[in-house]
């Protein structure tokens, strides 16, 4: 009896030590940022409705349907699994690890205007919004393979890590598409003739013959 009454300290200590040691590490995965909706599609007028009011965060937001806009990326750029309200998405890597993001989306009607997008665009990397009147100097109008292309660069200096915006907004078909480039601003500015290079590639698709 003496003899298992000295193993019991023993054999808890043991279990005490077992228990300390074992420890259970947890990791939080940051949520992929969603696409940020044009400010029609945010103010919920071409959203469709939810039935038994739903939370209107899970939502399905309409892209454009019917025949799409084709083009040609660059070598380089890093094609990404399709995401739910995008037609395209890359990412396009620098160095040190520094990566930009192109993503290409389509949406019915003109999804608040030119201007009301643009804005959009400046706000997501802390700029002042434009007016009717700064327009002219802010965009650049090109045409080409019967296309009309609204290009952009907005750069933010002063914010903490420097961002850079490339756009294009095409209006094609009923709808309003949009190409962008977002990320550091060295990078984004390093890639902009590939950009530039990339929007000469868009085109719609050949009609059907009868």
């Amino acid at each position: 009896m003496r003899h298992r009454h000295a193993l019991l300290p023993l054999v808890l200590l043991t279990l005490l030590t077992a228990c300390r040691e074992a420890k259970v590490e947890s990791y939080r995965v940051p949520k992929e940022k969603p696409e940020e909706l044009p400010p029609a599609m945010a103010a919920g007028a071409s959203a469709p409705a939810v039935p038994g009011g739903a939370d209107m965060a899970g939502t399905a937001v309409p892209t454009a349907d019917g025949s799409d806009l084709t083009w040609t990326a660059p070598a380089h750029w890093k094609a990404k699994p399709a995401a739910a309200m995008r037609k395209g998405s890359f990412t396009v890597p620098g160095e040190n690890g520094a990566e930009a993001d192109l993503s290409i989306t389509a949406f019915p009607g003109d999804v608040g205007g030119e201007l009301a997008n643009l804005n959009r665009w400046r706000g997501q990397i802390q700029l002042a919004p434009l007016s009717d009147g700064d327009l002219p100097g802010a965009t650049t109008r090109i045409e080409q393979h019967g296309l009309t292309f609204v290009v952009v660069d907005f750069v933010n200096t002063d914010a903490a890590g420097p961002r850079r915006i490339l756009g294009a907004i095409v209006p094609y078909n009923n709808a309003t598409w949009f190409f962008k480039l977002s990320g550091p601003a060295a990078l984004v500015a390093k890639e902009k003739p590939a950009f530039l290079a990339f929007l000469q590639t868009i085109s719609a698709p050949a009609p059907s013959a009868p």
